[in-house]
């Protein structure tokens, strides 16, 4: 999908003037639990956090790959604060997350006092994801075990990436196969979002950003009475966020006779508990986890969640 536009949010800023600049805040955290129940008995879907080298060689360019000199001192803004977190290991698929304190007056000048360098080089984008935050993705995956330093106007961070680990649900198969740098690992019966309601899980490249042992999924958070059709209010175990509208990958004893063979979830992808330890144990902040051949569309919410749909 495409997201907000450096000019189309700075724009809109500019139009709305300083009285209305607040109600841009977007909160991109994790909330109340949302939903992707299952038909027998229940299950649900709710809706964060995702290390380090001496720095590297500087990339080439804000969109392609071109150097960014950093601009220590003359940065357009205060100190902000960065994800991943000095020192951390992350996945393939993880951006680089800009917090700032405040508003930022000048966009172009903000994305040219941030220096993103890798070992080895990779070429990537900035994008906004609200007017306090932006963001800086590889093109593609980052490569496993790459060296990143980011100096946004003299706060760095350093992290590194660890196995090119890769979740693909293919809603054809009805099966998860992981792959760890590129060789077939494990291959997991699963059940995705059903087509009854408009329950389909979206085709999209996620990535994990959050990992609960347990959690409490509620309809009613998104407004489906618990006691409706579609409602549902359950303890979901082993639960990996991958979305900011209620999808995970997660135990679900309940359809274990349906995985591996129809869709029955409430948009989560379902697997059995042993599976479900396994894929908890393994997948942690940033590794990739891809939906394809789903009859839901493409995963289109502007919630900071769709960074490789940008």
């Amino acid at each position: 999908m495409s997201g907000w536009t450096r000019e189309s949010l700075f724009a809109a800023l500019k139009a709305a003037g300083v009285a209305s600049i607040l109600g841009w805040v977007l909160v991109l955290s994790a909330g109340p639990a949302l939903a992707d129940p299952d038909p027998a008995p229940g299950d649900p879907g709710v809706v964060a956090p995702p290390a380090g080298p001496p720095p590297p060689p500087p990339l080439a360019g804000p969109a392609a790959g071109q150097d960014l000199a950093p601009s220590i001192g003359n940065a357009p803004f205060a100190p902000p604060r960065l994800v991943p977190a000095n020192g951390s290991t992350v996945g393939v698929a993880q951006p680089i997350i800009i917090n700032f304190p405040g508003l930022v007056d000048d966009s172009g000048a903000a994305e040219s006092a941030v220096h993103v360098s890798s070992v080895p080089p990779v070429p990537g984008k900035f994008y906004w994801m609200k007017p306090t935050q932006l963001r800086w993705r590889p093109l593609n995956f980052w490569p496993a075990h790459t060296a990143v330093t980011v100096d946004a106007g003299g706060t760095v961070s350093s992290f590194q990436t660890g196995d090119s680990l890769v979740a693909t649900a293919d809603d054809a198969t009805h099966q998860l196969t992981v792959t760890r740098n590129g060789a077939v690992e494990k291959t997991i019966p699963m059940s995705m979002g059903m087509a009854s309601g408009g329950h389909q899980t979206p085709n999209g490249t996620y990535y994990v950003q959050e990992k609960l042992p347990s959690v409490v999924m509620d309809s009613s958070t998104y407004g489906v009475p618990v006691g409706s059709t579609y409602g549902y209010k359950t303890t979901v175990e082993l639960a990996v966020r991958f979305d900011d509208s209620g999808d995970f990958v997660h135990s679900a004893p309940w359809s274990v006779d349906d995985q591996g063979k129809r869709d029955v979830s409430h948009g989560c992808v379902n697997i059995s508990p042993t599976n479900a330890k396994w894929f908890f144990d393994n997948f942690n902040a940033g590794d990739p986890i891809v939906v394809t051949n789903s009859s839901g569309g493409t995963y289109s919410r502007h919630d900071g969640s769709n960074d490789w749909q940008n």
